[in-house]
């Protein structure tokens, strides 16, 4: 079975199926439909199938054009019918891994694609799991699901695991010039998917175990976690002491050895870098471990929204006016610059902080138009409002809390009465700096 699918793989004539059409999906599609290899999208959001099959594409770094050309080209077959999962040669899993409420890992939609793939899964296969998750997934969770199948591992079909690396907004980055961590269940299963991606991306890394390929990926993100966690807790004493945490930044960087920078900000977003070190807490609890340097990079970070409001609310009083029925307007909803991804973004919690404290909230961000559903927040209808001279003047305060380019600081200054800005964006402005406040 090995050799027939390896052949596949060499002549590019192996199908590609990627499950879920997401942040991670879409980019892995293109990288393979670049490699001239025709791919399967699977995803249960039939709305999703609906605009790819129409050539439109819902993510603002994959054009519409692209999308298009995939469809005309038949590079790529949209559909929301799992019982076609039989159709690929390749199965990629790039489904979304949660935190439940008590901060847990939640992988219900791994364990239930891996079931959807267990009822039509073939000899001939091979599976590979990318979405985050904590070191033992693979194994310990999806391959006995897999299994139920009544094929074999290694035999029947093959498993691996290699986590994604995706950097949304970065141009210089996207998934086929990132290098891959590649590991396989068994040694067999490794090789094949090494010899898929290679076909695709840059670099392929193999490692020796999916274990070594799941914990890569946590410490990646860990490792920007508590480093980010170090200079927002840095920001919070800088600014007691009358001190620009980011001009102190700058001076840093220009070591050139032995430190790297990393920016405050207003809290954590994203898909990774608020949850992957939880998914390593918890494992260290279950081996009856703490990982306390971690724990409190968490916490530090999960206070920052909080410290936000604080500073707006000393801003605030400072012009006799209280958080209560003042205008705020939040300057991008995205949880990083021009990007158009709101996952675990921390402009979330300042809506919901500040609807607590009975603001009254409008928002801007040039690249979501409309606020959507979130998984832990009760997001009203909220559309973006044009910054036109009169609506900034209208404002009590604005406050940047994603730092798009798009944006004109100049103009914003200029019109707004009081600015709070949470991402140094404000740097170049000159003119009407009194009206400025960092936090």
């Amino acid at each position: 079975m090995s050799h027939d699918l390896a052949a596949k793989i060499a002549d590019r004539s192996a199908r590609v199926g990627v499950i879920g059409l997401g942040y991670v999906g879409l980019p892995l599609i293109h990288a393979f439909t670049s490699a001239s290899f025709r791919c399967i999208g699977y995803d249960v959001d039939q709305t999703k199938v609906e605009q790819l099959s129409a050539g439109r594409s819902y993510i603002k770094h994959i054009s519409s054009e692209t999308v298009g050309e995939w469809i005309k080209k038949k590079q790529l077959d949209p559909t929301a019918d799992m019982t076609r999962l039989n159709e690929a040669d390749v199965l990629l899993i790039c489904v979304p891994t949660p935190l439940n409420e008590a901060r847990d890992p939640d992988l219900r939609y791994v364990e239930g694609t891996a079931h959807a793939i267990a009822k039509t899964l073939r000899a001939g296969q091979l599976v590979v799991l990318e979405s985050t998750t904590y070191p033992t997934t693979t194994r310990d969770v999806l391959l006995p699901i897999l299994e139920e199948s009544g094929l074999t591992t290694g035999e029947d079909f093959f498993l691996a695991y290699s986590p994604e690396r995706e950097d949304p907004g970065n141009p210089q980055f996207s998934a086929k010039n990132i290098p891959k961590v590649v590991g396989g269940i068994d040694e067999q299963s490794g090789e094949l998917a090494a010899a898929l991606y290679r076909h695709a991306i840059v670099e392929v890394v193999p490692v020796s175990s999916p274990e070594a390929a799941e914990a890569c990926k946590i410490l990646e993100n860990t490792y920007r976690a508590v480093n980010i966690a170090l200079v927002n807790e840095l920001k919070v004493l800088f600014d007691r002491m009358g001190l620009d945490v980011w001009e102190v930044i700058d001076a840093a960087k220009t070591k050139p050895f032995g430190f790297q920078a990393f920016y405050p900000g207003p809290g954590l977003g994203g898909h990774c870098i608020p949850i992957d070190p939880f998914y390593l807490t918890w494992l260290a609890r279950k081996q009856g471990l703490s990982t306390r340097f971690i724990e409190l990079a968490g916490e530090v970070n999960r206070t920052m929204p909080e410290y936000v409001v604080l500073r707006l609310a000393e801003f605030l009083n400072d012009e006799a006016k209280p958080i209560r029925g003042s205008k705020i307007c939040l300057l991008g909803m995205a949880y990083k610059k021009d990007v158009d991804d709101p996952r675990e973004s921390p402009s979330f919690e300042l809506l919901e902080l500040l609807r607590e404290r009975g603001a009254d909230l409008t928002y801007n961000d040039p690249h979501i138009p409309t606020l959507p559903r979130m998984r832990h927040y009760d997001v009203p209808e909220m559309h973006s409002q044009e910054l036109t001279p009169e609506f900034l003047a209208d404002q009590d305060c604005v406050l940047i809390a994603t730092d798009h380019s798009a944006y004109d600081y100049d103009h914003i200054v200029r019109h707004a009465s009081l600015v709070l800005d949470t991402r140094n964006a404000t740097k170049s402005v000159s003119n009407g700096r009194e009206k400025i406040r960092k936090a």
